[in-house]
């Protein structure tokens, strides 16, 4: 009977992985982005760079300016 009850619940979770990377399939397609946003701003990234190229700018100093 134990046999039957796990064949069950394994048939039943990959149902749900089926339809959870189809959802993330389909979310991707219509370019929904998945996962936490962006901790920088593209203009904060390039500030970045930009002060790194500068010998008078610790990088701690930026990374910590940025925090």
């Amino acid at each position: 009977m134990f046999h039957v009850f796990a064949a069950l619940a394994e048939f039943i979770r990959e149902l749900i992985v089926e339809g959870t990377n189809e959802g993330l399939a389909a979310a991707r397609a219509r370019g929904v982005r998945l996962g936490l946003p962006p901790a920088m701003t593209d203009e904060q990234i390039q500030s970045a760079r930009t002060l790194l190229t500068q010998p008078e700018h610790a990088v701690s100093s930026i990374a910590n300016s940025r925090a």
